[in-house]
């Protein structure tokens, strides 16, 4: 986003993580566990029907991840100046949307594993969430190798589901004290030796690695564990009760749930759609040149002005540089670090016939 998502994601998940409630009237506390045989059935454990705000609510976060992602996708191809995956703005969004569908991944433990872990259904859904991810991984490789996606959100839901499990019962403050933990670590610590995509997924890096989504344990883990403790006490003071009553009715807001309850396939499928949409469009809008031109006069101006400060003098310069680099197609030229002679000579053109311009002494050639 992502691009460092951006979660990135981006850039960019928390699909599809079951919301489910007591299919009681009462909700037992997220504590009890009843004592069975181990053949026996377990209606303790039984699936629970599921809490149409959550998933509105996980429905919402889907629709702004799609909205992310086809911003970085536009940024991406050039379509729009501003560069989604430093955009403060955006940035700020991403890590919004990542936050809620993690807080969401720790309500959703409570409400299906809370009086008692089903194991069947949770590695289910865990292996659903490790195969897509993977899956992700693989097609980000093979389109962005130097950036793919080693460790991003669905990464994150997988791992951090399961090292949520021992804190479903937990005492609240030592989920409390954890989750500040969590959060607090990078802020604390770090270390070049995370810099690496082998241990950069553990969040304690010094300079983050290329990628365009990570979403890393550390601080993410602690907004699970706020998902959990917050669940849990909605549950023991008859608060999630009240909630699971609340049911509008309108369109807008069945959308949401019907998103929400589908986010993981939403979050698979909508990138390949989006790209499949835009990278034609781009082949034949080729809106890459005008911006490329736009950031080559910016670049020069600013680059002139700090030495020479003429911004006439240097408007002039830089347009009769942009000129000469379309007419002799010398892009590929400006683009290289550390020119050789035939690029060095490319790049002479530019001065000898724009350099003049500072001084006054030669005036744009007429049309």
């Amino acid at each position: 986003m992502t691009r460092g998502g951006a979660e990135r994601g981006g850039h960019r998940g928390g699909a599809g993580v079951a919301m489910r409630l007591g299919s009681g009237s009462r909700f037992p506390p997220a504590r009890t566990m009843m004592t069975q045989t181990a053949t026996a059935p377990r209606p303790d454990l039984a699936p629970t029907p599921r809490v149409g705000l959550i998933d509105a609510l996980r429905g919402a976060a889907i629709t702004g991840m799609i909205v992310y992602h086809l911003a970085w996708d536009l940024s991406y191809f050039w379509f729009i100046a501003v560069d989604v995956s430093t955009d403060p703005g955006w940035v700020a969004f991403a890590r919004l949307l990542v936050g809620i569908f993690l807080f969401l991944v720790g309500a959703s433990l409570v409400l299906a594993h809370g009086r008692g872990i089903r194991w069947r259904a949770f590695f289910k859904r865990f292996a659903m969430l490790v195969g897509a991810a993977l899956l992700i991984s693989i097609a980000t490789f093979v389109i962005f190798p130097q950036s793919f996606v080693f460790f991003g959100i669905l990464h994150a839901i997988a791992l951090l589901s399961l090292l949520a499990l021992p804190f479903l019962r937990a005492h609240p403050g030592i989920v409390l004290g954890l989750a500040v933990a969590s959060i607090a670590l990078p802020f604390l610590f770090r270390d070049a030796a995370f810099d690496t995509k082998w241990l950069a997924w553990i969040g304690l890096w010094e300079e983050v690695p290329v990628t365009n989504d990570l979403v890393p344990v550390f601080p993410w883990f602690g907004v699970v564990l706020l998902g959990v403790l917050a669940t849990r006490a909605a549950l023991a003071t008859g608060f999630a009760e009240r909630l699971a009553r609340v049911r509008p009715s309108g369109p807008a807001f069945k959308g949401l749930v019907l998103l929400g309850r589908w986010s993981l396939v939403i979050y698979l499928i909508h990138q390949p759609i989006l790209l499949g949409i835009l990278y034609p469009a781009a082949q034949v809008l080729a809106p890459a040149a005008g911006r490329q031109e736009a950031e080559f006069l910016t670049s020069c101006e600013a680059s002139c002005a700090a030495t020479r400060g003429d911004a006439v003098a240097c408007a002039a310069y830089c347009g009769c540089s942009l000129q000469t680099v379309i007419e002799d197609d010398l892009w590929a030229a400006i683009a290289i670090d550390n020119p050789g002679d035939e690029q060095t000579a490319a790049l002479g053109r530019i001065t000898g016939q724009c350099a003049p311009l500072l001084e006054g002494v030669l005036a744009p050639a007429a049309p």
